[in-house]
């Protein structure tokens, strides 16, 4: 909120405002900030967590480490601003296809199982999301075994 009345009072003066990346319109942002809130969701934000985020980010979105870093601050600060999960679900229904849809639940999942620990409120997240974005039950659950599957062959082989 702080930010918005800096950059209200920028705009009034004529300085120049700060040109981000990432801006209310980039389906990225809303995408980042529902991963960032199912880590967050559980009280606790662990580094192996921030980690998964970022590389994540990095990877499905072929972002720069200074990209990602940015994008990982914003997601933060939007998850913090937000008063339900409506705005960003909403904003990846208009621009996402269904495979791109269930892809988001993927990544939520990979983030959940990021510190080996399903969190029951993470668990609610992802349904709640998986709703909003039209996602079904069965594809939901589909793609929590997918992760899961992975997550126990990845540290098998470690």
């Amino acid at each position: 909120m702080l930010n918005s009345i800096k950059t209200l009072f920028k705009e009034l003066t004529g300085e120049p405002s700060e040109k981000k990346e990432f801006g209310e319109e980039d389906y990225r942002l809303s995408a980042a900030a529902l991963l960032f809130h199912v880590i967050a969701v559980d009280g606790e934000v662990e580094q192996v967590e921030l980690d998964q985020l970022t590389q994540t980010l990095e990877g499905h979105y072929q972002l720069t480490p200074a990209q990602s870093a940015e994008l990982v601050a914003l997601a933060r600060e939007k998850d913090s601003e937000a008063v339900d999960l409506y705005g960003f679900t909403s904003m990846l229904k208009r621009h996402l296809d269904e495979d791109e849809r269930r892809n988001i639940i993927e990544l939520m999942w990979e983030m959940v199982y990021a510190d080996g620990v399903v969190h029951e409120f993470e668990d609610n997240t992802i349904w709640r999301v998986a709703e909003l974005l039209g996602v079904s039950s069965r594809d939901r659950m589909t793609l929590k075994q997918k992760v899961a599957r992975r997550r126990q062959s990845q540290s098998q082989s470690d």
